[in-house]
């Protein structure tokens, strides 16, 4: 677990889109055309090949399964294969389930999600008074973020309680006043844990059994611990300069219910239709989780939509694993990656296998082709374009060379398909150039991570 520990990694929150370095497949035009499960087979072995993924994955469509594989090793020491039956540590995919058992809680009349934190922790900092529990589970609280604290490569291997995590940042000033921005922190829901396991009087992990998995038969799922016995467990791995080697370690009392869920791609298959087909919430505490706040964030989910296609989404990252889970309630379509090496390969082959699934292109690198434009036209894209407040992609012309710089990060060359078209050699990305009806470039759009994102020119 390092410092970018159970970030959410999904593109909606646009200040945090990097051209990450690694080649692979990216959009294109739409097509006509049925599910085509060959080409998404080829599409997650294009990343398998590239040393980028190892892990499980399913999608499906009103009922019916698409793609429900595995691929890689689940350990390579022993080379065990991933299958769909394969466990895997969630990351901050946990999140979504935690939000669900809040929101149990209060149809059962033990709580509201206007409450007052302060009113179930007598203990509170005064700084929380007016820190709600809608806040905590919206991202708006203002605690900061405990696993961006710099001790936390040795804080994470020692076994802690909740209690104990909360001690951590309870102290610490608030980042700005609850309700007025929206920043991401693990912090929120650790209290949330915190707060599940005082008003129900059960642990968090006994509550979430005996409420979430039990119910649903979920029987590949449950609170992951280092000591016991999971059957189908995968390993985690991070790559190293001579390949993949195995991952550092967590006890997991530290990501608790802000990350510390395991469960596998059939597993989150039953979830999700359990989530949004009613089986589990009301449909007003449905709505309520699924409702945006600040930043396209509901209640431990990203809202959204990709070419026209409304979702409700997360991503996890933990040590040695990465998750994405997205659900498009229009088709009643699921689509789970389940990562064992590090990197932010499921986040895109979950995007690409949608795209697929909607009927789109997906191109891999060996069938692009590189084509020569003039340098004047080049020139014209040369400008500033805000993708979201903070956040401006610069493109430059340097020797011929169009280069792109988002805020924060290294310079890269992009190189054209067509006369609009250009993508990176060096990340899973396209922009297309867009123009007003004299001609004029008025921005552009940047379509990464399965997200169309439109800049304005500035």
């Amino acid at each position: 677990m390092d410092r970018k520990y159970l970030r959410r990694r999904t593109a909606m929150i646009v200040g945090a889109i990097a051209f990450a370095a690694a080649a692979a497949p990216s959009f294109a035009q739409k097509a006509p055309g049925a599910d085509n499960v060959a080409r998404m087979d080829q599409i997650v072995k294009a990343y398998t090949d590239n040393r980028q993924f190892m892990g499980s994955v399913l999608i499906a469509r009103g009922g019916r399964v698409l793609l429900d594989k595995g691929y890689g090793y689940a350990n390579l020491e022993w080379n065990i294969a991933n299958d769909p039956d394969t466990v895997f540590r969630l990351g901050s995919v946990t999140k979504q389930f935690t939000a669900a058992a809040i929101l149990l809680l209060e149809e059962r009349g033990k709580l509201k999600t206007s409450d007052s934190v302060s009113a179930y922790l007598p203990d509170a900092p005064a700084a929380w008074a007016k820190i709600t529990i809608f806040n905590l589970l919206t991202h708006t609280s203002g605690i900061p973020n405990y696993t961006e604290f710099p001790d936390l490569p040795t804080f994470k291997l020692l076994p802690t309680s909740p209690a104990q995590l909360v001690a951590r940042f309870e102290a610490k000033p608030l980042d700005f006043q609850p309700g007025e921005k929206w920043a991401y922190s693990n912090s929120n829901y650790v209290l949330l844990g915190l707060l599940i396991e005082n008003i129900s009087g059960q642990t968090y992990a006994d509550f979430l059994q005996q409420n979430i998995f039990t119910p649903l038969k979920m029987s590949h799922s449950g609170y992951d611990t280092s000591a016991a016995i999971i059957p189908h467990r995968a390993s985690g791995y991070g790559m190293g300069p001579k390949g993949p080697q195995n991952a550092g370690y967590v006890d997991m009392t530290v990501p608790y219910a802000a990350g510390a869920l395991y469960s596998s791609t059939r597993d989150l298959r039953l979830w999700e239709d359990a989530l949004y087909g009613g089986k589990l919430l009301s449909a007003a505490s449905l709505r309520k989780m699924t409702t945006p706040f600040l930043n396209n964030y509901a209640m431990g989910l990203a809202v959204g939509q990709s070419g026209g296609h409304p979702f409700f989404s997360h991503s996890g990252g933990i040590d040695g694993f990465n998750t994405y889970l997205t659900y498009y309630p229009d088709e009643k379509m699921t689509v789970v990656v389940l990562g064992n090496l590090n990197g932010d390969a499921p986040d895109r082959i979950g995007g690409q296998l949608a795209a697929v699934a909607h009927g789109e292109t997906v191109v891999l690198p060996s069938e692009r082709h590189e084509v020569a434009v003039d340098p004047h036209i080049l020139a014209t894209y040369v400008g500033n374009y805000e993708l979201a407040p903070g956040f401006v992609l610069a493109v430059t012309l340097e020797g011929g060379q169009l280069m792109t710089q988002g805020t924060g990060q290294p310079k890269i060359p992009i190189f054209a398909e067509s006369q609009t078209r250009f993508f990176p050699k060096v990340v899973d990305a396209e922009i297309d150039f867009t123009k007003d009806q004299s001609g004029k470039v008025t921005g552009l759009i940047l379509h990464q991570g399965g997200r169309d994102i439109p800049g304005q020119r500035k």
